[in-house]
């Protein structure tokens, strides 16, 4: 009534290709992404003119990737409210990933630049308000 299946389940080829390429650990994507948005966070932090959290920062990256990142030369031009504004998500986003690694350092310091952020923002506020 049926006709047999003659050729290998596609579930069973998936699993024969996984020797193929390397798989990296939870940790180990874990840190990848970390890094990640703690250089986009150091890029911002540059373009602000902030010296001192940008070592900080650059130290956490290059403990990380084991490497030192590469410093943002450029800038965008954007207002700083705005700029605040995006480093504080960055830093949010950094401080979600350190806590989920449990990597007290890293959620320390996006914790921090999350405050200064804010304080920021508040001052800009303060500034604009006529």
């Amino acid at each position: 009534m049926y006709e047999p299946i003659r050729t290998k389940s596609v579930h069973r080829m998936a699993d024969d290709d996984q020797h193929g390429y390397p798989h990296r650990s939870r940790e180990e994507e874990l840190d990848i992404q970390l890094a990640g948005h703690l250089s986009a966070l150091l890029a911002v932090t540059d373009e602000l003119g902030d010296t001192e959290a940008g070592e900080l920062i650059a130290r956490q990256v290059a403990r990380l990737r084991g490497a030192p990142p590469a410093r943002h030369a450029g800038l965008s031009g954007a207002p700083a409210a705005s700029l605040h504004r995006k480093a504080h998500a960055l830093a949010g986003r950094a401080l979600v990933v350190a806590a989920s690694r449990a990597d007290t350092a890293a959620a320390i310091l996006a914790a921090e630049r999350m405050d200064a952020h804010t304080a920021a923002l508040a001052r800009e506020s303060l500034v604009g308000a006529p």
